[in-house]
């Protein structure tokens, strides 16, 4: 399936049935009075966030969406029925804004959040509601309204815990597929990966996160050149990047530092919040320099890189390494899960211990 990230839909709620203005006349009732019922609501749009959905495709080609009008009220006080409403399914991490004002509406960030794009129109008033001692055989009724229309412009961002990062063919796809159930497209050549991938890392039965695959970035990706520029947006909810580098690469010219410092810059370049992310420096290929070279290779490298955060080295294809990081990234995980919540719950606390203070104070007052 064609990944697509971006899409412009309008939606056109339905209008509301006009009330009706009917006399009641049947037999041997000479004075029936009015019976004009109410018209009907016009059918909404709704968008529902689906977590079974990764693309919004749908959307690229299917972009006008019009809901059904309620119908007209009929007389013997009928209401009219109301128009079927429209839900559009859309992928986790979707966030939909209004074309014209650039604003941000929604952002489903939560599986079955069901938000109101566009609301039906009222359905007008019959005759019947009119009527009163003075104003025995009403006339008066009310036309139904128009439904809401909107222009949107849907833009996803995918919704991972760890991002992984680096330039093309540093072996992000195999390491996923490595670690998860992602199987995504792998080969010995750059840029295999079109678009991002989303797997699933269990540890264990009860415990697992999201990791992405992201395109790999060339020099020169903030500014559009390569792949990687139309995906970095898929990084900005990662909580770790993980940066892979390709510790052997084929065309020995190539410098990894080089290569690793140029990946820093798009991403200062892009959004200078994102390339403060906690970022872990990953050495892959390990199975390609001979056990006696390795760490030296390893410590070479991190000395010209100068870098003093994480490092793992290892290897995706055989696997070597690679389950001591997925449990050093869920134990970070489960700790900036933890650290997100504790605030709430000290301010809970420091207020009960203010409240005890006061309390004691005003009883040595007495």
């Amino acid at each position: 399936m064609k990944f697509i990230d971006e899409a412009t839909i309008e939606v056109l709620a339905g209008k509301g049935g006009n009330g009706s203005a009917s006399m009641r006349r049947e037999k041997f009732i000479p004075k029936g009075g009015p019976d004009g019922g109410d018209g009907g609501q016009g059918g909404s749009i709704w968008a529902v966030a689906d977590r079974n959905i990764n693309t919004l495709i749908d959307y690229r080609f299917s972009r006008k969406h019009i809901a059904k009008n309620g119908e007209n009220g009929r007389g013997a006080q009928q209401y009219g029925a109301a128009g079927q409403s429209i839900e559009l399914k859309m992928p986790l991490g979707t966030m939909i804004f209004d074309a014209q004002s650039n604003q941000l509406l929604f952002d489903l960030s939560q599986h079955g959040e069901r938000v109101l794009l566009a609301a039906g129109g009222a359905g007008g008033i019959g005759n019947v509601h009119f009527k009163s001692s003075v104003n025995r055989a009403p006339r008066q009724f009310t036309f139904g309204k128009e439904g809401e229309r909107r222009i949107l412009r849907l833009e996803l961002k995918v919704l991972a815990d760890v991002g992984l990062l680096g330039m093309p063919n540093a072996g992000k796809s195999t390491l996923i597929s490595a670690v998860s159930n992602a199987r995504p497209k792998i080969a010995d050549y750059p840029f295999t990966t079109l678009h991002p991938n989303l797997g699933v890392v269990r540890i264990g039965t009860e415990k697992s996160f999201v990791i992405a695959d992201i395109p790999g970035l060339i020099e020169g990706a903030a500014e559009g050149a390569g792949l990687g520029h139309q995906f970095l947006r898929h990084l900005q909810r990662t909580r770790i990047l993980l940066h892979l580098v390709d510790l052997a690469p084929f065309d020995e010219t190539i410098d990894p530092v080089k290569e690793a410092k140029a990946i820093v810059k798009e991403l200062e370049k892009y959004d200078p919040q994102l390339a403060q992310k906690p970022r872990w420096l990953v050495l892959n290929k390990l199975d390609m320099i001979a056990q006696t070279e390795r760490e030296k290779r390893v410590k070479d490298f991190v000395k010209r890189y100068k870098w003093k955060g994480p490092v793992f080295s290892i290897s995706a294809l055989s696997r070597e390494g690679c389950e001591h990081l997925i449990l050093r990234l869920n134990e970070a995980l489960e700790q900036m899960r933890l650290e997100q919540y504790e605030p709430a719950f000290d301010a809970r606390f420091d207020r009960t211990a203010d409240e005890s203070a006061a309390t004691s104070s005003s009883n040595t007052k007495l």
